[in-house]
């Protein structure tokens, strides 16, 4: 069979763990083992644009019943002729005359037949474990930029919550883990002539982490409800996370899978250190969230 001609569909943002899809288009990759396409998947895949959170843990059932495991899930992308992955793709997404895909990497030696029906099962711990990480994640940035708000002289973007952009603006890296995070911030002379005072961050740090954990603590108490809304079930379609904090409901666009409400946490607190690396301040910042029960 050809390769796609339309986006997959994709069933993670509303939480799917479980799913059938059609098998598209197969390749073998230069290691050996396969690629493939389906037109629908449950399977969160890692995105090379920005990839903070990794794939799911999962498994493909062919129809003949044979279980194989998914042993990596990356974005792809294809022209029609020729199909690129992660770092590789060329172009970004909404490219015209471009298909984005979800590309389900399988052993050598696995060849489910092209057109068949396969069911995918993903390890709902996992999954559940990393949402967690993302969600905690997105409130400790923004809890983050409410602690920083005061140390601009100059009006710069906003975030979800209205406070100066802080984590936009700085961050480095992001990498989410199962119940947390590590987002590095770089203090250098670009955010500096952005506006950013860094002296109170570097002279007291303590400061701003024990301001950072205060606000977090009063957003899990808060149970607050938290969703994915998504323009379309396509993998190139816009999806944001939504929260109802208690001072405000705030949305971000993000393409990851997260926790359903701040109920399933009993805490999430953040622990910041600051280094120096090539002649600029960095700041790390480690978030850990406790699941609830």
């Amino acid at each position: 069979m050809s390769l796609p001609t339309v986006d997959t569909t994709v069933t993670y943002p509303a939480g799917a763990v479980a799913g059938t899809g059609t098998v598209l288009y197969t390749q073998t990759l230069p290691d050996g083992r396969l690629a493939v396409l389906t037109d629908s998947t449950p399977v969160h895949p890692v995105d090379a644009g920005w990839p903070d959170q990794g794939a799911d843990r999962a498994t493909l059932t062919t129809a003949d019943g044979t279980e194989v495991p998914v042993e990596d899930c990356v974005v792809g992308a294809t022209d029609g002729s020729s199909l690129f992955l992660g770092r590789d793709i060329p172009v970004r997404k909404g490219t015209e005359g471009w298909v984005f895909t979800v590309v389900h990497v399988l052993p050598a030696g696995t060849v489910p037949a092209e057109g068949s029906e396969v069911r995918f099962q993903v390890d709902n711990g996992y999954r559940a474990a990393l949402s967690a990480g993302h969600t905690a994640c997105h409130l400790a940035s923004l809890a983050l930029n409410k602690a920083l708000a005061e140390a601009w002289k100059k009006d710069v973007q906003a975030d979800a919550a209205g406070n100066p952009d802080f984590d936009a603006l700085a961050i480095e890296t992001s990498t989410i883990s199962e119940f947390g995070s590590r987002d590095l911030y770089r203090l250098g002379k670009s955010l500096r002539r952005k506006g950013f005072l860094p002296d109170a961050l570097l002279a007291s740090p303590e400061v701003v982490e024990e301001a950072v954990n205060r606000t977090l603590a009063g957003w899990v108490a808060s149970g607050a409800a938290v969703r994915i809304e998504r323009d379309s079930e396509l993998l190139t379609g816009m999806r944001r996370w939504v929260c109802d904090l208690p001072d405000g409901t705030v949305s971000i666009p993000c393409g990851g899978t997260h926790s359903d409400s701040l109920a399933r946490f009993s805490g999430i607190q953040v622990r910041l250190s600051l280094k120096t690396a090539d002649g600029a301040a960095e700041m790390v910042m480690e978030t850990s969230g406790t699941p609830a029960g």
